[in-house]
């Protein structure tokens, strides 16, 4: 489907089964319409309503500033107010994220949007707003879809999770006559703002073993990690993880982000990373620590038995992915329920950290101190 209204793509997400297909050029003016009715009194993520906005200003200087330390660009960022109106508000923009920056291939880095607590700001939706992460798409923006319900996923198993909001992106750029055609994007909840929703407070410390994070806590996490095909995380070094604690005291819980390289979005630069000995990001590793006693995975095979109704939902019938990728994607998600549900298949998926001769815990060339 090339084109959805709005409110035709809400409608269907409130009652379960939501988005719209689309690549670059599946949007057109129509469709990127700034046409939503989202109030400033509604937190930016408090809603999974899809949001249209604009930014404006020197954009092709802003995207070839990929050096080691990029510098902020000015920009405009542009939506529909409370009352229907245009809302625009002065901002600042760099890029980010070390991978993606690099990549060719890519035609957009990863963006952070700095808020300048400007008046305009102060009465719009982004009132709470002070450095966004802006997910931007590398080839086709369907992959950032598909990571945006990877968070979704998240969401679903426990709170302690990265709030992710879809928007649809039009860049506007002040030095060129035609501008390129709006894609999506993904704005993610910042840190500081996940941890104090948690009544918890982040812990920017390395070298905390994975055993000394809250147990089930990681487990779920850990299984979430391999439902999905990812191992491009690691507890030791922060390595896409964000640690949260409520006081001094307290056993910390790790918080994962960063799903592009998942077998279930299935990026075309996604690869594995070679000390792990693997062939495909659609194969799966459970990459947690040696647990014996496998009984300890029941409450975590329970949790993740409840969610799969609500899981399955994301996708099927889901109009912002095609059905080749909704097919391939229930039969990832069934293969991961016959494992988790067959005791020997799951003892073997889940103890393979215990195995000395294999790769589950070893640490990815890069990440470990110097």
């Amino acid at each position: 489907m090339k084109t959805v209204l709005l409110s035709f793509v809400y409608t269907i997400f409130c009652s379960g089964f939501f988005s719209v297909k689309n690549n670059y050029s599946h949007i057109n003016a129509e469709t990127v319409a700034l046409d939503y009715s989202t109030s400033a009194q509604t937190g930016l993520f408090e809603t999974d309503e899809i949001l249209d906005i604009q930014l404006t200003g020197n954009i092709r200087e802003l995207m070839n500033d990929r050096d080691e330390t990029p510098a902020y660009h000015s920009l405009y960022i542009s939506f529909k107010g409370a009352d229907s109106n245009a809302v625009s508000i002065a901002i600042e923009a760099k890029a980010r994220g070390h991978f993606r920056k690099s990549l060719g291939d890519c035609s957009y880095p990863p963006i952070l949007l700095h808020f300048l607590k400007n008046e305009a700001q102060l009465s719009s939706i982004f009132k709470e707003q002070d450095k966004l992460k802006l997910v931007m798409p590398c080839g086709s923006d369907d992959y950032v879809i598909r990571e945006w319900l990877a968070y979704r996923i998240y969401n679903l198993v426990t709170p302690k999770s990265f709030k992710a909001r879809l928007v649809r992106v039009q860049l506007n750029d002040t030095k060129k006559k035609n501008n390129s055609a709006p894609f999506y994007g993904i704005l993610l909840e910042e840190e500081e703002q996940m941890a104090k929703r948690n009544g918890a407070s982040l812990i920017n410390r390395k070298q905390v073993k994975p055993q000394q994070t809250e147990t089930e806590a990681f487990l779920n996490m850990a299984v979430f990690e391999y439902l999905i095909g990812n191992t491009d995380w690691g507890v030791e070094y922060l390595q896409n993880i964000k640690l949260l604690a409520t006081d001094s005291n307290s056993v910390v819980t790790a918080v994962p982000y960063d799903f592009d390289h998942a077998g279930i979005v299935n990026a075309p630069y996604a690869k594995p990373a070679e000390e792990l000995e693997m062939n495909s990001v659609r194969e799966r590793r459970y990459r947690g620590y040696c647990v014996t006693d496998i009984t300890k995975f029941e409450n975590t095979i329970a949790l993740y038995n409840a969610l799969r109704k609500d899981i399955y939902q994301l996708y099927t019938g889901n109009p912002l992915a095609d059905i080749k990728y909704i097919k391939a994607t229930t039969q990832y998600l069934d293969d991961f329920y016959a494992t988790i549900n067959n005791p020997e298949k799951m003892k073997k998926e889940f103890e393979y950290p215990c195995n000395k001769n294999g790769t589950g815990n070893v640490i990815i060339k890069g990440l470990a101190k110097e």
